[in-house]
């Protein structure tokens, strides 16, 4: 299980990252993600952990602790989610929707595909 660390300050690092959560118990990987383009940090991270007591404990410990300035969101992460199957893209209750699976142009209008 990975948890999900949000609000971060922009400067914060992997090694910063990980001493915090090392007082929690053993840590297995910090993941940093960053803008494609820019290749600026988000301002989130994903840690994982040895144990997921350890999890439990850290994210108990750190959810809205003030942490370089910032208020620290910290939960379980949750699995990520297959864009395509948006109910906003496929047609889900608008009658006229761009569709993102496919060919680029193509969009649906009242459940028929284009």
């Amino acid at each position: 299980m990975s948890i999900y660390v949000g609000n971060l300050a922009y400067t914060v690092s992997q090694e910063d990252l990980t001493q915090v959560f090392a007082e929690y118990g053993k840590v297995k990987s910090v993941s940093l993600p960053t803008d494609r383009e820019t290749g600026r940090m988000r301002g989130f991270a994903f840690v994982e952990m040895e144990v997921s007591t350890e999890e439990d404990a850290a994210i108990q410990a750190l959810d809205g602790a003030e942490w370089m300035g910032r208020d620290l969101r910290v939960s379980k992460a949750r699995p990520k989610e297959d864009r395509r199957s948006s109910s906003s893209f496929n047609g889900g209750g608008n009658r006229d929707s761009f569709s993102r699976g496919g060919d680029r142009d193509s969009f649906s209008r009242g459940g028929r595909r284009y």
